[in-house]
């Protein structure tokens, strides 16, 4: 897939995520296949005011490049300013746009998902970042209950100068609830000229091989399934490479990995800006006896009690 003139080797995206997709966690998940990563969101007004929680999020190393740094703010002038700085500093390959975000920490200051309802600044916010950066502009959005009028942003957005457009298939009531619907990732697909990412609902290796092949749309973009679970990357790109499920021991790959990310977390000097016991809590979702083993981990007084509490999951597994 190409955005602008960036080659993407490969259509399996991972999404920006809040206190989750922070420099360890994007390098694990390029390792095991993702194309591309973003980082968390950063606020505008943070980068303006120079916010040291914020500039740590645009961290990057050459071993995870391409990289996308995503901004969300409501102001052109804002956002174009603070994009500018941080396509100055960072040298991101892609600089994304937040329109989809529904949390209300975004959407009380019209940020996120409430511009859905200005498609006029939408259109702005775009245009102005388009004419002033020389970084690839793309954007997110969910969609809205009406099919046109989401038709109508998505075209907004393309004819504003972005160079990609992501479409999360839920509207902002629905926050991460019900089913996404593809039908309008579809639909946009077939009239916009521009690469076109798919969102939501993709969680395994089959629904992101129905995904690609019921939308057409040029690559997937994998969020909350991938949380605590960057070895997903791997299943998905061996599925759709070969056909084949990959064989692996679930459990002990958990733990690997998790082992991974604190090294990486060390390294890299940013253990303290995580909550080590809720992210430990994410390597369990989905696996037998994890309630149990959240319980241990949410007692652990260390690092090493939350490894040894993993490492009894295990054993209980095997």
């Amino acid at each position: 897939m190409k955005i602008a003139d960036l080659k993407i080797p490969g259509n399996i995206l991972l999404a920006p995520m809040s206190n989750v997709t922070n420099l360890p966690f994007r390098l694990m998940c390029r390792q095991y296949g993702a194309s591309l990563t973003y980082s968390e969101m950063i606020s505008a007004d943070a980068v303006i005011y120079e916010n040291k929680k914020t500039i740590n999020r645009g961290i990057s190393c050459e071993d995870e490049r391409p990289l996308g740094i995503q901004i969300f703010g409501n102001s052109p002038e804002i956002m174009t300013t603070a994009a500018l700085r941080i396509e100055e500093v960072y040298r991101p390959e892609i600089i994304d746009v937040n329109f989809g975000c529904p949390a209300k920490l975004l959407t009380k200051d019209g940020c996120g998902s409430a511009l859905l309802k200005s498609p006029e600044l939408i259109h702005e916010i775009v245009k102005e970042l388009s004419d002033n950066l020389s970084t690839p502009v793309t954007a997110k959005i969910r969609i809205l209950p009406d099919m046109d009028k989401t038709l109508e942003i998505a075209h907004l957005i393309e004819s504003a100068g972005a160079t990609a457009i992501t479409v999360h298939g839920r509207t902002r009531q629905q926050q991460y609830s019900g089913k996404a619907d593809h039908d309008y990732v579809r639909k946009i697909k077939q009239e916009l000229s521009i690469p076109v990412i798919a969102n939501g609902d993709i969680m395994d290796e089959i629904s992101a091989q129905q995904t690609l092949e019921y939308t057409d749309c040029d690559a997937i973009m994998i969020g909350r399934a991938a949380m605590g679970n960057p070895f997903l990357f791997k299943r998905i790109s061996h599925y759709l490479g070969t056909g084949e499920m990959l064989e692996y021991e679930e459990c002990s790959q958990r733990v690997a990995d998790i082992r991974e990310y604190f090294g990486l977390l060390e390294e890299y000097e940013l253990m303290h800006t995580v909550h080590i016991k809720a992210q430990a809590q994410w390597f369990t979702r989905g696996m037998r006896n994890g309630r149990h083993i959240r319980k241990s981990i949410d007692t652990a007084a260390n690092i090493e009690e939350i490894l040894q509490s993993l490492d009894e999951m295990c054993k209980h597994v095997e």
